[in-house]
């Protein structure tokens, strides 16, 4: 798809181009791919899966998002939607890999308002400072997997506490305190603030393979 008509469908929501993909024109898939494309490699580095691992997972998500998207009823945002099946992915990959499941937390406290970056995620933005993006990526690994995914969650991508409750399926309070322990340990190692697209960023290279392999997949499964 060039950048033209890419621009042009940029204005359509989720849900426009949904509905066009379900009537026949399924290339503008293509448009959903690159549109989450950043969100969902934050989330399968944030479980803490690699480079490779993380862009199969996506890959698995967006094909089997696409041949389910006739069940989607809208009672939640397509975001968020496709959110939960890319966690539900990095959850039974682990499962096979005999990973730990996540534990809970009990104890509630508020969630402090101030966000810990000042700026949402611009995904078009070239990733400048490797180092840094190294340290943040480092620190957020030796972050227990459910303050990293809360965070990742939150503050990579934008969710609200009620989003990211329901795709981690844990209540509000748990989102707020997991957030809130998230964010000291953190901070015991950073002096600045910093935006969150220094952190986990997806290539545009990357993101022309990712739509390049799910397009194919989708076109093979649907020819057989």
């Amino acid at each position: 798809m060039n950048k033209t008509l890419n621009e042009h469908f940029a204005q359509y929501t989720d849900q426009n181009i949904i509905q066009k993909v379900l009537n026949g024109d399924t290339q503008l898939y293509e448009i959903i791919i690159r549109r989450y494309n950043p969100l969902l490699y934050k989330i399968g580095k944030g479980y803490g899966y690699g480079h490779e691992d993380t862009q199969d997972l996506m890959q698995e998500t967006y094909v089997s998002t696409y041949f389910n998207l006739h069940n989607f009823e809208g009672r939640a945002t397509f975001k968020t939607w496709l959110a939960k099946i890319m966690l539900n992915y990095c959850y039974h990959k682990k499962q096979k890999l005999s990973f730990k499941n996540e534990i809970p937390v009990s104890q509630f406290t508020a969630e402090q308002s101030k966000p810990m970056f000042p700026s949402p995620v611009n995904n078009e933005r070239t990733l400048m400072n490797k180092e840094f993006r190294n340290i943040v990526e480092n620190a957020l690994h030796k972050i227990p997997e459910e303050y990293r995914l809360v965070f990742t969650l939150r503050e990579l991508n934008g969710f609200s506490v009620a989003e990211a409750a329901e795709i981690l399926a844990i209540s509000e309070s748990n989102v707020k305190v997991r957030l809130n322990r998230a964010k000291t340990m953190l901070r015991s190692q950073m002096e600045k603030m910093y935006a969150p697209e220094d952190i986990f960023e997806f290539n545009l290279i990357y993101c022309d393979r990712i739509v390049e392999r799910v397009m194919t997949k989708i076109n093979i499964k649907t020819f057989y």
